[in-house]
């Protein structure tokens, strides 16, 4: 059992949002790569929505043979998988962009990870069966509300391409950590997609869709969507695969450390393949070296990496990281900018003070 004074000292999570809940992960003062629910960041559009768990179906329709409506009971009981996820908001680190984007200024903590329980999507499909002119599946959360820039109602929906949707990792999800997932990241089902930004994986699933066209909700075509141009949206495409990226978790910036050895520890993530190399520098870029990182182990979470810094000259310096994966993507000095600051994935810098 745990002791309650150890609760005293727990790291909390940053507000940036009340009427939506918006709130970031406290991601350097983490002590485990599985973080409970209470510590993942949350992130919403809207209020959370009402629902009535005792009378919970999910149906399956659209382009498929036989639609068909589950109960929560019947999914439980199909063959499950768990895998080892970090979701990563697009909007993380936006605060960091130069220029300023608008936007919730989320600093480097819109990222969690840990266990998720579900049912890949294609076991349920295999039940109702698809129709040959089926091109995305649809997926459409309780949660809904007013645009005020559409001047209407909308539900949290978004479409996956069937390539996606019909990885056998994509899955329906009951279960976080071992336990239901917490109503507030999107009990009793929630869409999980590895590698895609968090966006893509809809909770409190209303109902599911198989369609003949692209989708083009605002959730899809006007949000998350890569702007380049502060002006006009030519040259647009959508967000999807999480970017190689890396953030320093210790030493925090601005930071006054003593002279001496330091470890400096951090973590790493790619939306493609696996992290091959996590690289620090601690002369503001001039110079790096091989940090020693956690290597694959066929999941999607992140990478732990540390590396031991001697330091005996007091100054200021500048610590940086920079993340490699196996597809040969790497951390870019400057950021990708787009209108909405989605997908910051420059090297990290923090600034510290040895005295």
């Amino acid at each position: 059992m745990s002791n309650p004074q150890d609760r005293l000292h727990q790291p909390t999570l940053t507000t940036h949002g009340i009427q939506p809940e918006n709130q970031e992960t406290p991601i350097s003062f983490l002590s485990t790569n599985a973080m409970s629910s209470e510590l993942f960041f949350k992130r919403n559009h809207f209020s959370y929505p009402t629902l009535t768990y005792s009378n919970y179906w999910l149906p399956i329709n659209g382009l498929v043979s036989t639609p068909k409506v589950f109960s929560l009971q019947e999914i439980v009981k199909l063959p499950s998988k768990t895998i080892k996820v970090a979701l990563e908001c697009a909007g993380n680190k936006r605060s960091l962009f130069e220029p300023k984007t608008f936007g919730d200024q989320w600093g480097k903590g819109a990222i969690s990870q840990g266990f998720w329980t579900g049912v890949p999507l294609t076991t349920l499909l295999e039940a109702t069966g698809m129709n040959a002119n089926a091109k995305e599946i649809l997926f459409e959360g309780y949660d809904k509300g007013k645009r005020t820039d559409l001047n209407n109602e909308y539900s949290y929906s978004r479409s996956l391409p069937l390539e996606k949707a019909l990885d056998p990792d994509t899955i329906i999800a009951y279960e976080y950590n071992s336990q239901p997932i917490p109503f507030k990241h999107g009990y009793p089902l929630r869409l999980i997609v590895p590698n895609w930004y968090g966006m893509a994986s809809v909770k409190w699933i209303k109902q599911i869709s198989l369609i003949s066209s692209e989708f083009k909700g605002p959730y899809q075509s006007v949000d998350y969507v890569y702007y380049p141009n502060k002006e006009n949206d030519s040259g647009a495409f959508p967000v999807t695969t999480v970017n190689v990226n890396s953030t320093i978790q210790q030493p925090v910036d601005r930071d006054i450390m003593n002279t001496g050895t330091h470890v400096i520890k951090g973590i790493a993530w790619t939306g493609t393949g696996k992290i091959s190399k996590v690289e620090v520098s601690t002369d503001q870029g001039e110079t790096w070296f091989d940090a020693f990182h956690e290597p694959p182990n066929g999941s999607y979470g992140w990478s732990s990496w540390t590396f031991e810094w001697s330091v005996y000259e007091p100054g200021e310096y500048t610590l940086m990281s920079k993340a490699t994966d196996s597809f040969g993507r790497t951390q870019p000095l400057e950021p990708f900018w787009n209108r909405k600051g989605y997908g910051y994935h420059a090297i990290d810098q923090v600034h510290v003070k040895i005295e």
